[in-house]
């Protein structure tokens, strides 16, 4: 299939650091058309940062492109990848309120939510905590972040990437070998060596391009190329967040779909995804009635061609509700 032609990529018109309280500034920028359909794209990780190419999923002309980096990473201060950054005030429930308080700062009255990956999850919790503030969710490679998530991609994963697994689970002392991965890298991660933690960050790196590289059709290297900066705050954070279950309860998101009735929803799932298998994104959409799930059989987490059709098909489909 050929690709999808994308909208060409349009020059940010403002942008600040919003202080968002406990030492936190959140970095946010807008594109598109001042007074066109605001639409919030959330990015991944936890840590990840912003991502450069999803604007370009958006119509200039017809959306008010909304980004912002969350705690800790990107653009955002400080910076997660500063050892002295305290960790206790980024929790979700923080970048919740981080969220509410860049809406009221530009003052929008209802956005559309766009973003994968942990974005879903993040997405999914502020459209339950603020229904009437959300137009709508395009929602890729869903994951709901529960413990049985977590343990699917840095445990049972091992099944399908026995020898890549061998090399994360190496990165940990000998000792932690054989308990939780994600614990024992969250340690890691605040050891007071820098060296020990240089490493831990690429070991942690190393893992996620295993799990996304091995997919059909894969994309290699999309954490271990970033910078040395960017990969310590990545790690940090998404240590933090996973250790601690990204701070909610089992199957809560699943359990409060109710307060998602009458948002539109689209959910977009490739079959081949190994690092958010299927299952979460096809139980969200049985418990949701408002929401529509196309499954991509030629994708895995890092998409596919026919994925990014999916995706501006998606989002032409909010285009005229502003």
């Amino acid at each position: 299939m050929p690709l999808q032609p994308s909208f060409p990529e349009v020059p940010v018109h403002d942008c600040g650091l919003l202080d968002v309280g406990d030492g936190n500034h959140i970095y946010w920028e807008v594109r598109g058309n001042p007074t066109g359909l605001p639409v919030l794209v959330v990015h991944d990780g936890p840590g990840a940062g912003r991502p450069p190419g999803a604007p370009k999923a958006f119509d200039p002309q017809v959306f008010r492109i909304i980004l912002f980096d969350q705690r800790g990473c990107g653009d955002s201060v400080p910076s997660a990848a500063d050892p002295a950054t305290n960790m206790a005030v980024n929790t979700t429930g923080h970048l919740l309120a981080d969220m509410e308080a860049l809406r009221e700062h530009l003052h929008v009255d209802r956005w559309l939510l766009y973003g994968g990956s942990w974005a879903s999850t993040l997405i999914l919790a502020y459209a339950q905590r603020h229904p009437d503030r959300v137009h709508g969710i395009v929602a890729v490679a869903v994951t709901l972040t529960q413990p049985d998530d977590i343990d699917w991609r840095y445990h049972s994963l091992r099944q399908l990437l026995p020898l890549d697994w061998e090399r994360f689970r190496a990165g940990v002392p000998t000792h932690q070998r054989g308990g939780n991965l994600v614990h024992a890298y969250h340690q890691l991660m605040n050891d007071p060596d820098p060296a020990v933690r240089r490493q831990a960050a690429h070991d942690w790196c190393a893992w996620q391009d295993a799990a996304v590289a091995h997919e059909n059709p894969g994309n290699p290297g999309p954490y271990s190329t970033t910078s040395e900066a960017t990969q310590l705050a990545f790690a940090r954070i998404s240590t933090h967040y996973l250790a601690h279950a990204a701070w909610l309860e089992d199957r809560q998101i699943l359990r409060n779909t109710h307060r998602l009735n009458g948002i539109p929803g689209i959910l977009l799932h490739g079959r081949l995804d190994l690092a958010c298998p299927l299952r979460s994104a096809w139980e969200l959409a049985q418990a949701w009635p408002d929401a529509e799930l196309t499954i991509i059989d030629d994708a895995g987490h890092t998409g596919s061609p026919t994925l990014q059709a999916a995706i501006f098909t998606a989002v032409a489909t909010f285009s005229t509700l502003h």
